[in-house]
């Protein structure tokens, strides 16, 4: 009987999860707080009926419903794992990289200054020792960001400013864990004043043995999981595993942080899984993965909230004000962290700017929840913590807990309204009924074919259409009435709208596996920093996010150190050809991008906003094009074999969709079918696999397709070869600076540069040459070199330029060509042993 009882009250905790989310749509609360108070009533209703004289007949519920197991190693050992690691893998990490200082400075100080504000608080206010009192800090300096960041969501908030919430409340909870584990040992040991350097010594030993532990099970989780190969379940049951795997091996043999190796299992996961794994394993995964997490959080905050009146039970009046002073200093603490630190990272700029209304809904929305309590309940367990020090915790814990919950909580929505983040700016208020407008016009034309093709009442179409045509009118006058967008305003709409559009076709090609799993993430990325860059900074925003998109970034500069300083080549071979497939998807994208300008921000934005963003979208085509002739010119033959890949992915798209068509319209059967399409999935899994890259070949074959180069034979040329060293540089780098030392000469393989020298200016493209004029007229540098576009240079010192200019005579035509172009007489060259020819 008593297992029946316990599987009824587990089966109508479910029901009370899928209640609670309607319920807290219909109520416009946070989702959490109603779980919070469901699960108070069921425990406070659980207690009354128990020791109620009225009725015996509840007291087996009543006694399942308290009797449950909860214990706070069911919090830390089976749900915070699993909400943990599905936080890390639903994170955007790309973007997050962008902003880990304002994420990783908010997480950490934010703890550090929480704990300390409000253990030196309670210190000074009470009895208790300091190192209870600073366990009392790491146990409410937790935040749950759910609320808020929902909210965001729903107002159109800054995606960077949500993704820098997410991210700093998944540190937040994993430093404030480490820091509850140090001060729990103080505590434990009897030691009431802990040194604060020796406490925070031993942290980063914490934050590393964790995240140590996390990669390597990570590491190993994923090469199981790629020999299993095409069995999805087996890999989905590997994944379940890691998580719990690290975060006990973590914490019970190597004493680091469970937490901090669950998120860094978590994180390479989400960043080596993607490439290694088939997609559709991927996104089964995913989806697994959230389901578990939905169910995770639910129970992780009804249980706990189970936990509230028996913690609540021994509560005297003194402790009032002690809730007070922790509700004071803990909110204290986060004011300083966004009104004191954020605008000091902002001017800094390492953190975006944000707005002090959205900072006062950060602060109003950083509701406490299951860690919280979860924490608590682990010191009320333990024999070795002194019974008052117990009785304190689990109280100020608790009430710090309902504060935030049911004042905070319940009163989020209303500050939200009051800050005025719920209302449309006057730009966004004056754009929707343009587009009201315009959609009406459509909908309009596309209900008239309808109605001619289904032959209607003619009274009834009639009757109809008066009504629509008075709405549309209506809908016309009030967008030209409120016609008060300025074209900047209108140019920044159009490129959102325009990066939006590249962004869902991103994923209507990952759904189609046109674009690999391996770069897919990466791809996504770029887009919203379009979007974002068109948020913040208008069109100039918008192009600097695009020139991002096609430039050498610093982990590509550092792969390049290691192959040309450790001939360590395997890094650079694999980024550059994540490089051409990058390219080679982006050109694709882009192209389909014209359309949509001219079929939708068009008729919504007008023709010159249209014009202008063609123009952009073609820069930005004539860029991607450029970027990736110079790889073709660097690596012949590799951009081929990348198109050759994606025709035959597309073919295999098509081939799926005629087989599934065949299929539903009865044409084959289920055997047939199955087999055609256990063929598809094998062609595509080979599909997958990618071309190698061998870098130091290709490179000898591409410099003598150099025209400066003719004439030379092939011994020469693969000496040659050898003797370059590539160069990768970005748009805007300054290359030669005036007055330097004259030691080398650059040849353009790819990309472009800009001489400036006494007030005139020089381009020069691929093919050319730069910096042999200083060295052949023994003076320093008079001009300056800066890329314009990003480029590959190839670097020849002094010496072997010399050597090779003697044997090279249409080297020495170009060098007297160019000293031509520059006004210097050819004669003042210094060739040494060279003569004229």
């Amino acid at each position: 009987m008593e297992i029946v009882l316990v599987t009824t009250v587990i089966a109508s905790l479910f029901l009370v999860i899928g209640i609670a989310e309607p319920l807290a749509g219909w109520l416009r609360l946070p989702y959490s707080v109603i779980l919070a108070v469901i699960g108070i009533l069921i425990a406070a209703a659980a207690i009354f009926f128990l020791r109620t004289e009225f009725t015996d007949a509840l007291n087996p519920v009543a006694e399942a419903i308290l009797g449950l197991p909860i214990r706070s190693n069911v919090f830390l050992y089976v749900f915070l794992p699993t909400l943990l690691f599905q936080a890390t893998l639903g994170m955007n990490l790309r973007r997050m990289l962008d902003d880990w200082v304002p994420i990783l400075v908010l997480a950490v100080v934010a703890v550090v200054v929480a704990t300390l504000s409000v253990g030196y608080a309670l210190s000074w206010a009470s009895t208790l020792p300091l190192a209870a009192c600073l366990l009392i800090g790491a146990i409410v300096s937790t935040t749950d960001p759910s609320a808020v960041v929902s909210i965001f969501r729903s107002l159109s908030a800054p995606r960077r400013l949500a993704r820098i919430i997410e991210g700093e409340s998944l540190l937040n909870d994993a430093a404030a864990i480490a820091l509850f584990g140090l001060f729990m040992g103080f505590v434990m040991l009897g030691l009431p004043d802990p040194a604060l350097g020796d406490a925070l010594g031993r942290f980063p030993v914490l934050i590393a043995g964790g995240a140590l532990t996390g990669w390597v099970a990570a590491q190993l989780a994923l090469s199981i999981m790629a020999i299993f190969g095409q069995f999805e379940r087996a890999q989905i049951s590997v994944s379940v595993a890691l998580p719990y795997l690290a975060y006990i091996v973590a914490e019970q043999t190597i004493g680091a942080s469970g937490v901090i190796a669950v998120v860094t299992a978590g994180l390479t996961m989400n960043l080596a899984g993607p490439g290694r794994l088939p997609p559709q394993a991927w996104a089964a995964l995913r989806e697994v993965w959230d389901l578990l997490a939905h169910w995770a959080g639910a129970l992780i905050f009804v249980l706990a909230a189970l936990l509230i009146p028996r913690l609540l039970e021994e509560v005297r009046v003194a402790d009032f004000a002690l809730v007070g002073v922790v509700i004071l200093a803990a909110v204290a603490a986060r004011a300083a962290i966004l009104f004191l630190l954020l605008p000091l990272l902002t001017l800094l700029r390492l953190s975006p700017a944000v707005e002090p209304r959205y900072r006062v809904a950060i602060l109003w929305g950083g509701l406490r929840g299951a860690v919280t309590l979860a924490l608590a309940l682990a010191v009320t367990e333990s024999f070795r913590v002194p019974v008052e020090v117990k009785r304190v915790v689990g109280i100020l814990a608790t009430g710090f807990t309902l504060f935030t919950l049911v004042v905070q909580g319940t009163t989020l929505r209303h500050v939200i309204g009051w800050l005025g983040l719920d209302r449309l700016s006057r730009i966004d208020q004056a754009l929707s009924r343009q587009v009201v407008a315009v959609a009406l016009q459509t909908v309009r034309e596309d209900v008239a074919r309808t109605v001619e093709n289904y032959d209607l009442s003619r009274d009834i179409v009639r009757s109809e259409a008066k009504d629509f045509g008075e709405r549309l009118d209506r809908a016309v006058q009030t967008a030209e009435d409120s016609a008060d967008i300025l074209d900047r305003d209108r140019i920044t709409l159009g490129l959102i709208a325009l990066a939006g559009h590249e962004r869902d076709t991103i994923l209507a090609r990952m759904r189609e596996r046109t674009i690999s799993a391996r770069l897919a993430e990466q791809v996504l990325s770029d887009s919203d920093r379009l979007i974002e860059g068109a948020r913040t900074g208008g069109r100039n925003g918008y192009q600097r996010a695009a020139r991002r998109s096609v430039a050498y970034g610093r982990a590509f500069q550092a792969s390049v150190s290691l192959h040309r300083r450790l001939r360590i080549s395997t890094p650079l071979a694999r980024m550059t050809a994540d490089r051409f497939e990058l390219l080679l998807s982006q050109r694709l994208i882009l192209r389909d991008l014209g359309a949509f300008i001219d079929g939708r921000i068009r008729r919504i934005h007008g023709r010159r906003v249209a014009e202008l963003l063609h123009e952009l979208l073609s820069r930005r085509i004539e860029a991607a094009e450029s970027a990736l002739e110079g790889l073709r010119l660097q690596y012949p033959g590799y951009a081929e074999e990348l198109e050759r890949r994606f025709i035959r992915r597309t073919a295999l798209r098509f081939e799926d969709r005629e087989y599934t068509a065949m299929r539903e319209d009865g044409l084959i059967g289920a055997e047939v079918y199955t087999t055609l399409m256990h063929d598809v999935a094998a062609r595509r899994a080979a599909s997958e696999m990618r071309p190698g890259l061998d870098i130091a070949l290709q490179r000898a074959e591409f410099v003598p397709q150099l025209a400066l180069f003719e004439g030379m034979d092939e011994a020469a040329l693969k000496r040659l070869g050898k003797a370059l060293q590539t160069v990768y540089v970005n748009a805007g780098k300054v290359i030669l600076q005036k007055n330097g030392v004259a030691d080398r000469v650059f040849f353009i393989a790819s990309g472009a540069v800009e001489l400036e020298s006494a007030g005139q200016t020089w381009r020069l493209g691929r093919g050319e040459m730069f910096g042999q004029l200083a060295i052949l007229t023994r003076r320093a540098r008079r001009a300056e070199v800066r890329a314009i576009a990003p480029s590959t240079l190839l670097v020849l010192d002094e010496k072997r330029f010399r050597r090779l200019l003697a044997r090279s005579p249409a080297l020495q035509k170009a060098v007297r060509a160019s000293a031509e172009k520059r006004g210097i007489d050819p004669s003042v060259l210094l060739y040494d042993e060279v003569k004229p020819s």
